[in-house]
């Protein structure tokens, strides 16, 4: 098991943490964790970029000349793509890009992912962010004092309205729970900061299940022999 120091917010080391195997011993897959990355950003893109047709742009209806006899090119509709100000042809309409991946390729990423941090040294373990007041200067001094620099996730519980509102105006700090941890967040930021409370939770989410005790089959009823022998010999 991969073992991290236990730090509190004034850079005093207070334990060390034992950390689950499944969760953050696996194995690198690249493969895996970039499909995991596609798929949070093609859930993410909004698909409102649209032209306007033929159909859709203003103008007349009726035909501008005749078919015949004038010696121009014969032409229909004002609102035709030849015309300027015509509608846009093939262009690009509203459309969903998201599409499902399977949940237990997700969390596979997410302990791929959690697994090379651990392994670069770039995951922290904090007791608790336990601030006195909402002050983005006593956060950002407890940053610098454990020697945390350039884009940071913390993870933790975001009932901790002291932390969330003393890091949301730092620009590459952020907050999340561990519903909200994401391949994305994961990767983008350098560094990984957990309160011990998160660790345990994130085990118990990402969790392969395999050590979970399985209820043994029921045993079936002994058979009434005294009933079977009355019966027989009636």
């Amino acid at each position: 098991m991969p073992t991290v120091k236990v730090r509190n917010i004034k850079n005093e080391e207070i334990g060390e943490v034992e950390l689950s195997d499944a969760v953050f011993g696996a194995p690198l897959n690249e493969g895996l964790i970039h499909a995991a990355v596609r798929n949070f950003m093609a859930n993410a893109r909004q698909g409102t970029s649209a032209t306007k047709t033929r159909g859709d742009v203003s103008g007349a209806g009726r035909k501008l000349w005749k078919q015949k006899g004038t010696g121009r090119a014969r032409i229909a509709s004002l609102r035709s793509p030849l015309w300027k100000g015509g509608g846009n042809v093939h262009g690009p309409q509203p459309r969903d890009w998201s599409y499902n991946m399977p949940k237990k390729m997700r969390q596979g990423a997410l302990r791929s992912a959690l697994s090379e941090r651990v392994r670069e040294g770039n995951v922290f373990v904090v007791d608790g962010w336990n601030l006195e007041q909402p002050k983005t200067k006593d956060f950002s001094q407890s940053l610098t004092r454990l020697g945390l620099g350039g884009k940071t996730l913390i993870v933790d519980s975001l009932e901790n309205d002291n932390l969330v509102l003393s890091a949301r105006n730092l620009r590459h700090t952020k907050i999340v729970n561990c519903f909200g941890l994401n391949i994305y967040d994961l990767l983008y930021h350098d560094q990984l900061v957990i309160s011990r409370d998160a660790a345990n939770e994130l085990e118990q989410l990402l969790g392969s299940g395999k050590g979970e005790t399985q209820t043994p089959p029921a045993e079936a009823a002994p058979e009434n022999t005294e009933a079977s022998d009355s019966e027989e010999a009636a």
